[in-house]
């Protein structure tokens, strides 16, 4: 039996393959039926094929977001490659740590970038590098274009390799999670029933397909489902809320509920079609959770996901499993093992804020070419250390409370402190750094920058924000900057991180 996720995904497209799978909401061409995927992808699979790669080989692709950049996805599975979605906000030094991990055979980037990208693929032994635009231009759909549409799918098995996704650390180096086709397919496929996918339904797709949430739990859920999409190149509030009479199902980050809210088209009228909201990737805030259902007369479904586990809990779809619970995650989902541990590996009695832990299916091979960091994020009975800190109560609802580690997300993306601290730290005239998260109103969490200058340095903040957006993805640079004499410490010489956030946490309260 083959277990190819593509193979799976193909095999739920609708038998009328002239019908519309997407339609695009804020450019051209207009729409793509089942069949354009189909010829599309078995052309793209074709062209790689036509590469005579090593198995196993990595396509690492940043590009912008478009329906090509999805088919190039579904290709990469449908030959049987590994498939590495890079944020399109990385810069070179980021670019180049990825590329020099990963070695891919195969890199596809945006037109405009080919010049630096290409240079440090060819330094780091990448043989092929093709360019893909928003438009339909470039080198990929070209060669692509002299292919045959017919392809048959590689045959794959559960535990073969489908994607990495690099999740940084705390150390401030990346780790590329592998997850298998097994991985991807048992989560997608649970979450088609928890969800309640059904015939007819249409997705709003207005996420990035970098990110697990825009790839493997929206694009990935309307394809299982047979289902359509509108689809839009950027999130934009207006045409979201205009497009809600035409659809079913809207995936979001909390950010972007937060700017729907402050669209005057928002009304239950306007979503009297609509099944199902979901949001993730980022914690959702009480308050729009509440304004949300006021508003519209739905309730918004929180659940909680990792790069390494793709979904793990979510709130209940079907009244009959429970009611949506607010500043919760919901429930583990069906198959799915979570456990919250005391730092001695105690279990914690309901209600009581551990450590969580996760098994299932869903959960991914380890770590690229790190068996010693894999090993150490696994306990000795096998269960993966999510690295969340949060409770189960009474009832079974999971909430989290916080990292372990000193995560920050922001709008809906992973910022890792020690990461922008190795960055400021190298800059002329710093003596050390602190990056903290702290409450916004817009984005959930905000970083800030805490700096202290060498003896004799005078340092500027804005000099420091402009230098690293010269080097690193805008998400992850810093709201604010502020330079002071010393920072707190504990008796061990310890950064009082804490004690930063104390400070600052009502920063941006008035917004």
């Amino acid at each position: 039996m083959n277990h190819s996720l593509f193979a799976a995904l193909r095999g739920n497209f609708p038998h009328d393959l002239d019908g519309v799978a997407i339609e695009c909401a804020d450019g051209l061409p207009g729409r793509y039926t089942w069949r354009d995927l189909e010829r599309a992808t078995a052309m793209l699979a074709n062209l790689l094929a036509s590469l005579k790669l090593p198995a196993g080989s990595r396509v690492a692709v940043q590009t912008e977001k478009s329906v090509e950049a999805l088919m190039l996805y579904l290709a990469v599975l449908r030959a049987g490659y590994v498939y590495l979605p890079l944020n399109t906000a990385y810069q070179a030094a980021e670019i180049e740590y990825f590329i020099g991990n990963a070695e891919p055979a195969v890199v596809v980037c945006s037109g405009k970038n080919f010049g630096w990208v290409s240079q440090i693929a060819f330094k780091a032994g990448t043989t092929h590098v093709f360019t893909l635009n928003e438009d339909r231009s470039g080198s990929l759909l070209e060669r692509a274009a002299h292919q045959s549409d017919q392809h048959t799918p590689a045959h794959c098995q559960r535990d073969d390799l489908a994607c990495i996704l690099y999740t940084s650390g705390t150390t401030g180096r990346s780790k590329g999670a592998m997850l298998t086709h097994g991985n991807i397919l048992s989560n997608a496929q649970t979450l088609k029933d928890y969800w309640g996918w059904k015939a007819g339904d249409v997705l709003i797709h207005a996420l990035p397909l970098f990110h697990v949430h825009g790839l493997f739990v929206a694009a990935q859920g309307a394809l299982l489902n047979g289902s359509k999409m509108i689809w839009l190149s950027k999130f934009d509030a207006k045409t979201v809320v205009a497009n809600l009479p035409r659809a079913t199902v809207f995936m979001g980050v909390p950010t972007l509920y937060v700017r729907m809210l402050a669209e005057p088209g928002l009304t239950r009228e306007a979503c009297k079609n609509m099944r199902l909201f979901l949001a993730g990737s980022a914690p959702l805030l009480i308050e729009t959770f509440n304004e949300w259902r006021e508003r519209t007369g739905h309730t918004i479904v929180e659940r909680y996901g990792m790069s390494e586990t793709v979904i793990l809990t979510s709130n209940p779809y079907r009244a009959e499993d429970g009611e949506r619970r607010g500043g919760t995650v919901g429930f583990p989902l069906p198959g799915v093992g979570l456990r919250v541990q005391d730092d001695n590996g105690q279990p914690c009695p309901a209600g009581e804020v551990g450590n969580i832990q996760v098994s299932g299916p869903n959960v991914f091979a380890g770590y690229w070419r790190m068996p010693d960091k894999t090993k150490e994020e696994f306990t000795a009975d096998g269960w993966f250390k999510t690295g969340d800190v949060g409770r189960v109560d009474a009832d079974g609802y999971v909430t989290i409370v916080g990292r372990s580690k000193d995560l920050i997300i922001s709008g809906g993306y992973n910022v890792y402190p020690a990461e922008i601290e190795g960055f400021i730290n190298e800059m002329p005239g710093v003596a050390e750094s602190a990056v903290i998260g702290v409450p916004h109103p817009d984005f959930g969490e905000a970083g800030v920058a805490v700096v202290v200058a060498k003896p004799g340095a005078t340092l500027d903040d804005a000099a420091i924000v402009q230098s690293l957006k010269s080097r690193i993805a805008n998400f992850k640079v810093p709201k604010r900057v502020y330079v002071v004499s010393e920072l707190p410490r504990n008796a061990m010489g310890k950064v009082l991180k804490n004690q930063l956030r104390d400070q600052h946490i009502g920063l941006f309260s008035q917004g």
